[in-house]
């Protein structure tokens, strides 16, 4: 099983669709695969065909112990990969997690007894460097970074490089950066160019090769409850995705 916290302080670059559309991408190449969704927006939640408001049970409730995450697991049917939803109510989790034992550890804990279900475990971050995300990375093993190519995008990468040591040192030792996933890209624009070059120059072999295009129908997908490949399976959005899958995969194949 290999776990993935997709994240990134900054919020507006992909996070969310870059967890909807892998999770769908991967299922489709035949793995297991779970995506977490611990952004109380429950926008992943809502991407996955899932109302968010007729949620009985989320994710909130497995971290604050009142439900196991196996009582809590539901089917994304456009997806077809396991999903554990949020909604609003995770707002309240991160002042109830303060005063909690082992509270940055305990998505870790209560995924624990995943390792024989799933083959790739995706867990979508809220924009913001709390006790929710701290959960996430803690219980991963790496993490994706999906980020614009844009003037603020290698000063905001280096406060979550720092956040990711500082992780390593004190919470999660073997916590990695996955990869740098460039998103919403557009090759007519020079600047996007320049800090892509940028990015390979810093960062090499960590930048996939996978580039996520800015697509229309990728940005109309979730509205309609599906990942792209659901909603368009010919766009350019999806083939991107199915790309990045197959990248993903071939990294794991390398390590193991």
């Amino acid at each position: 099983m290999r776990i993935l916290a997709i994240t990134n302080q900054k919020g507006g670059v992909g996070k969310t669709t870059t967890s909807v559309n892998l999770a769908a991408s991967l299922a489709a190449t035949k793995r297991r695969v779970l995506l977490i969704d611990i952004d109380p927006q429950g926008n992943a939640t809502t991407g996955s065909g899932v109302n968010k408001r007729a949620l009985r049970e989320s994710v909130y409730d497995v971290l604050i112990g009142a439900k196991s995450a196996t009582d809590v697991l539901i089917n994304s049917t456009s997806g077809h990969y396991d999903l554990l939803p949020a909604n609003q109510e995770l707002a309240g989790a991160e002042i109830e997690l303060v005063n909690m034992e082992n509270r940055e550890s305990r998505l870790k804990d209560a995924i624990a007894g995943f390792a024989d279900i799933y083959d790739f475990v995706l867990i979508d971050c809220p924009p913001a460097l709390n006790l929710l995300t701290i959960n996430a990375l803690c219980a991963a093993h790496a993490v994706v970074i999906p980020l614009q190519c844009e003037y603020y995008a290698l000063e905001g990468l280096s406060d979550l490089v720092s956040t990711v040591k500082r992780i390593r040192a004190s919470l999660n030792p073997q916590l990695e950066i996955e990869g740098l996933l460039r998103t919403m890209f557009d090759t007519r624009n020079a600047l996007a160019t320049q800090v892509s070059n940028e990015l390979r120059q810093h960062f090499g072999d960590k930048v996939y090769r996978t580039v996520i295009p800015r697509n229309v129908r990728l940005a109309e997908a979730p509205s309609h409850g599906l990942p792209i490949i659901a909603y368009d399976l010919n766009s350019k959005g999806s083939q991107a995705y199915l790309a990045l899958a197959g990248e993903i995969i071939g990294k794991v194949a390398q390590t193991t």
